[in-house]
Parts: C-alpha cells; sequence; structure tokens
C-alpha cells in the first residue's frame, strides 16, 4: 500500500512544483488588482474615462494618462456610505460635488507627468491616482 502512495504521490508534487514554477515565471498576479485598460482616444480628443465612487473610494485607479492629451472624466457616486461626495484635483483648481448616482463630467489637461492625487475634499482621506507619463 505505501508503494502505491508513493507512486502517486511523487507525480503529484511534480506538477504542483511545475506549476507554481510556471506561475513565477509568467509573473502571476492573482490577487493584485490592476486598473483595467481605458481606450487612448484619437489625438487632439479628450480621452473620457468613467470613475465609480463606491464604499471601496474612485474605482479604477490608479490610471495613466498622457501629458498634454485632455481628459473627460465622467465620475458616478453610487453609495452614500463615503465621505467622496465630491472631487478635489487641487492642481488643476477642481472641486466638483458629486451628487448620487448621476454622472458628472470633469475635464482638465495633464500638463506635468509624475503621480497626481486626488480625492475627497476631507484631506483626500479617500483619494485616487492618475500617473501621468
Amino acid at each position: 500500500m505505501r508503494a502505491y502512495f508513493a507512486r502517486l504521490i511523487k507525480p503529484l508534487l511534480a506538477l504542483t512544483l511545475a506549476a507554481a514554477m510556471l506561475a513565477a515565471e509568467q509573473g502571476c498576479t492573482q490577487g493584485t488588482p490592476t486598473a483595467p485598460a481605458v481606450p487612448e482616444g484619437k489625438p487632439g480628443e479628450p480621452r473620457t474615462i468613467a470613475l465609480s465612487i463606491t464604499e471601496k473610494g474612485y474605482e479604477p485607479s490608479p490610471v495613466t494618462l498622457r501629458q498634454g492629451q485632455p481628459v473627460k472624466l465622467v465620475l458616478t457616486r453610487t453609495t452614500e456610505h463615503t465621505c467622496a461626495t465630491e472631487i478635489v484635483l487641487d492642481e488643476y483648481h477642481i472641486n466638483t460635488p458629486l451628487p448620487l448616482n448621476q454622472p458628472v463630467e470633469v475635464s482638465f489637461t495633464p500638463t506635468q507627468t509624475g503621480k497626481l492625487v486626488y480625492g475627497c475634499a476631507m484631506g483626500k482621506m479617500i483619494s485616487g491616482v492618475f500617473m501621468v507619463e
């Protein structure tokens, strides 16, 4: 009986090890949240990005933007259980209320590269990030 289990276990261990090595080699990111790809838009036209404000915050985040490309955000707050009842983007003098379940458009053009943090009016306690390239 013991020899039977040894013949069964060794191939299973080999398969498990091979699967683990393959996952590591391919950069397995299971459980790591990533923002979905958002179409870039045509040159000269604003890139439209839909953001939802949920109990988890601003989603998706982070979002990659391009310096000099106009952006039109379409924000929809879907919960009352958040202090993110507006979007504040200090660098562009944006402080716009977000009524519940109503899409709100906010437009700006990123002028500098780097990390751009936006958030609620309570010191950006709830926040999101734009990565401007």
